[in-house]
Formats: structure tokens, C-alpha cells, sequence
């Protein structure tokens, strides 16, 4: 299965051109998540011609959902600022990371969802688990 990008790669095209093609029906791919792959037989049928084998490097994309209870608002918040501060400096804009967190107030629950290289993500974890382990999960102590 390729991605909207290999095939972009592949024909030499946008990927915008491609996802068009998806959308228009000229090209046939199936949706996995929000993102689309094409078969290799499909991609036949639309070039005419043999599907070439990708070159790229193999890559890794680790997703990862830390639950952290027991939070207040103020410490919630001051979490994930330090998480964000500390994915966000020294960043390799090449392999992004990205990091989203989300509070529920009702059950004093902090989610931080992360997507990025398993490297990458588990320095996130790391750091994660020093400040919860430094008692930022009570709202006190801590430096920051």
C-alpha cells in the first residue's frame, strides 16, 4: 500500500493532484483513518504501467496517550506548557512531533496524546514522568 505521498513522489506529482485524483474517483485508494492508501495493482491501473517500488527509508510514528488523575486545572495547565516548551525547543523541523493535551475538568484528568518518532516520543514520556515523579501532579513543588 502506498501513501497519497509516495505516489505524489512516484508520478512526480503535487500531492494535492493526487488527492484530486482520490476525490474524483480517477484513482482508487481506501481511507484509513484520515489519511488515504493506494494498492500497488491500483496504481497500475491508473499509470498503464507497473507500480515501481518505493525507495524511502523506512520510518516509525509511535502515537502515544499518557492519562494523568488527580490534576487540578492550574497544575494541568502548567504540565502541559512545560511538555509543549520542552518538545518545541531543539526540534528537528524535519521530523515533527506533535503533542496535544486535554483536561477534563469533571474528573481531574489530563490527557497528553503524542505522535512523532519513538525516539522522540520517549523523551516526551521521560520528561512526563519527571515532572508528574517531581510533584507537579499536585500543584506543588516543582520548578517551573
Amino acid at each position: 500500500m502506498y501513501s497519497v505521498e509516495q505516489v505524489a513522489d512516484l508520478l512526480g506529482l503535487h500531492v494535492r493532484t493526487v488527492r484530486g485524483y482520490i476525490r474524483g474517483g480517477r484513482l482508487n485508494a481506501v481511507r484509513i483513518g484520515k489519511q488515504y492508501r493506494i494498492s500497488r495493482s491500483d496504481l497500475e491501473a491508473f499509470t498503464g504501467q507497473q507500480a515501481p517500488v518505493p525507495t524511502a527509508a523506512v520510518s516509525v510514528e509511535v502515537s502515544s496517550i499518557v492519562q494523568v488523575d488527580g490534576v487540578d486545572r492550574r497544575s494541568a495547565d502548567r504540565l502541559g506548557t512545560l511538555v509543549l516548551a520542552g518538545v518545541n525547543s531543539a526540534r528537528e523541523a524535519s521530523r515533527p512531533l506533535r503533542v496535544q493535551t486535554v483536561y477534563d475538568e469533571e474528573r481531574h484528568r489530563l490527557k497528553v496524546v503524542v505522535l512523532g518518532s519513538a525516539g522522540d516520543t520517549a523523551e516526551v514520556l521521560r520528561l512526563l514522568e519527571a515532572v508528574i515523579e517531581g510533584g507537579m501532579h499536585s500543584g506543588e513543588g516543582g520548578n517551573g
